[in-house]
């Protein structure tokens, strides 16, 4: 009656056995590190660059405690620890004199860093420990306001580029062309020639609504506009490009958990934990990059020059992404205005990875008479930071490109020609921003925060459990054991899923306890109410675990929705503290039911004459 076959117990022991490795890392606090991340959007950091600075630390006989390479999305970072801080500066000074032979036009960032402390072999089974928030850490906390009236004013305006050269290419006639706020308005000399531009604008610009306006001072107006869906996509996707932008740059600072998120529709959050230096938190975040398209001066009269390390008139002298040479022309065929979109992709007759490019209607022009003059020619693709261009890429023009659709291909990889598509695209950002709110958090306010919330939950499990085995006696030891399962399953599970710890997300774990107690209060007291009913212990306790789930699973239930209610519409800390309050409902349902009922039964379940159970005093009504 009371017995669990054995694959429960193996459930059991295997979730046990989870927990303990998965919540081991967040006890072994953080070492001193060093972090070596690119300066710059053109410069890759891969596991050639791990190599390079494990070389480097052994060629200065240091050691360090583990090093390794980390991917995050399109930004990868090396990070060294040391056993000290003495050791950790050491290997800062040679790792940045050796990487960045040239100080002042740096190729990496090298910063020092805080680093789990655990074994490596916690982390090779993806044992990792819990990411502290500003609040618990330290740092700095921005609110950025996007533009988005300057993204739509920027769309209109090549949208109004586009329109003359519809019209123009459609030989109609027209008076003027031009944006208006949030709309571009059209005149014409007769009522035909707008009934025949608007047609025309209709068929090539379906993002857009034309309107007839009338006439004003003789002139017939026509207006249009983007639609809904359409003034929402750009709105999206400047959103987007600014947030991935700030990712490359945010790079730059050495922070390992940067969160970057969005906020409404307008608005995104930076919180940089660890991060003091507000100064240069803002020149990074405010940093502005801008794209430009060069020819390549491939002559032999250039080449010469380049190898004798001199630069001819007219020319300037640039770097590509291995560190060639190349020489450009000092006239700009384009700039980072005239490119909407760029996507990887393949060539569809070789199958190569690609590049595609999208062009606006000025550049479409441009790009179409000059690859018509300069085919067999380089072009180059530079990307300026700081006042310091990069050549991405300069790809042979095979023949001319009309359309405004470029296709760039070359000896390129998948990787690579979707890293080069989004430092196209998020060279620079899709529309201003300004900084409307700032917060700093000192490191001791955070150590400060850690230690009370570490003590107000570790008193409340003490006050509970003292409260249920005193009340409860030995069904209240395996009620503190399930509470004690249920916060290892929870850290566990936050730290499998990387999750952001906040000072909300300690409140709710302190929070989780004293909920999860409600579970096993019921069925004790279920338990009790059977015994007290004359049923032997055995069908008691069976009977307990048995009516006390339905009560269990309803009151959770309703608990959960509310939790999924704060995930979904909460945002910042009440989402941190929805998403620990709805984990741990989901293992506190397990250990209660699961857990503490595999106790009882290791317990009582071999026991075939069982008299009594120590569940404490059960109180009988008086008989009349």
């Amino acid at each position: 009656m009371n017995r669990y076959p054995l694959w429960k117990y193996l459930t059991v022991a295997v979730a046990l056995v989870i927990g303990i490795l998965y919540t081991l890392p967040n006890f072994f606090g953080e070492s001193p590190a060093v972090q070596v991340a690119g300066a710059k959007s053109t410069v890759k950091v891969d596991n050639n660059v791990l190599n390079r600075v494990e070389d480097i630390l052994k060629s200065g006989n240091i050691t360090p405690t583990g090093a390794y390479f980390e991917q995050n999305g399109p930004v990868g970072t090396v990070r060294a620890r040391f056993e000290s801080t003495d050791v950790q500066l050491k290997a800062k000074d040679l790792i940045e004199k050796t990487l960045n032979p040239n100080p002042a036009d740096p190729d990496y960032t090298v910063a020092l860093n805080l680093l789990p402390a655990s074994p490596n072999w916690l982390a090779t089974l993806g044992a990792n420990p819990m990411y502290l928030g500003l609040d618990l850490r330290g740092g700095v906390h921005f609110l950025l306001q996007v533009d988005m009236h300057g993204a739509l004013t920027g769309r209109y305006d090549s949208l109004a580029s586009d329109a003359r050269n519809t019209l123009r290419e459609a030989k109609i006639k027209v008076a003027s062309v031009d944006r208006s706020d949030l709309s571009i308005v059209s005149s014409f000399d007769s009522s035909d020639d707008r009934s025949a531009a608007a047609s025309e604008l209709r068929r090539t610009m379906p993002d857009m609504v034309f309107t007839n306006s009338g006439e004003n001072g003789g002139k017939y107006i026509l207006t249009g506009k983007l639609t809904e869906a359409a003034v929402t996509q750009v709105q999206g996707n400047a959103l987007k490009q600014n947030i991935t932008t700030l990712h490359n740059r945010i790079n730059e600072l050495g922070v390992a958990e940067p969160i970057i998120q969005q906020q409404g529709a307008d608005r995104i959050v930076v919180q940089l934990p660890g991060v003091q230096d507000v100064a240069k938190a803002k020149e990074i975040l405010g940093r502005t990059a801008t794209l430009e398209i060069r020819m390549v001066d491939d002559s032999p009269t250039a080449i010469a020059a380049l190898n004798a390390g001199t630069v001819p008139f007219g020319l300037e002298r640039y770097t590509d992404r291995d560190g060639r040479p190349l020489l450009l022309r000092r006239q700009v065929i384009l700039t980072g205005e005239n490119l909407q979109d760029a996507q990887p992709g393949r060539d569809q007759q070789t199958q190569q990875p690609s590049v595609n490019l999208t062009l606006d209607a000025k550049g479409s022009r441009i790009f179409r008479d000059v690859t018509r003059n300069n085919i067999n020619k380089r072009m180059a693709i530079v990307l300026f930071e700081q006042g310091k261009g990069q050549v991405v890429t300069a790809p042979v023009i095979r023949s001319e490109i009309p359309g405004g659709q470029v296709q760039i291909t070359g000896s390129m990889t998948a990787q690579e020609a979707a890293d080069t598509s989004l430092l196209l695209r998020a060279g620079a950002l899709a529309a201003p921003m300004e900084i409307i709110e700032e917060r700093t958090i000192g490191p001791s306010l955070g150590a400060d925060n850690i230690a009370k919330g570490f003590y107000s939950t570790l008193y409340g499990f003490i006050a509970i459990a003292v409260f249920i085995i005193v009340y409860y006696r030995l069904f209240g030891v395996f009620s503190t054991l399930g509470l004690a399962f249920n916060v290892l399953l929870l850290l566990a599970v936050l730290s499998m899923l990387q999750a952001t710890l906040t000072l909300p997300g300690i409140a709710a774990i302190a929070l989780t306890l004293g909920m999860a107690i409600d579970s096993n209060v019921l069925i004790n007291e279920r338990i009790r109410e059977e015994l007290r009913a004359g049923l032997p212990p055995q069908q008691a306790i069976h009977l307990g675990f048995e009516r006390a789930w339905g009560t269990i699973l309803d009151s959770n239930l309703t608990t959960l929705i509310v939790g999924l209610s704060l995930l979904a519409f909460g945002t910042g800390p009440v989402r941190g503290f929805a998403v620990v309050h709805c984990i741990g409902i989901l293992t506190s349902m397990f250990s209660s039911i699961v857990g503490v009922r595999a106790l009882v039964n290791l317990w009582y379940g071999s026991k075939r004459k069982l008299q009594t159970v120590s569940i404490g005093q059960i109180w009988k009504p008086k008989q009349d």
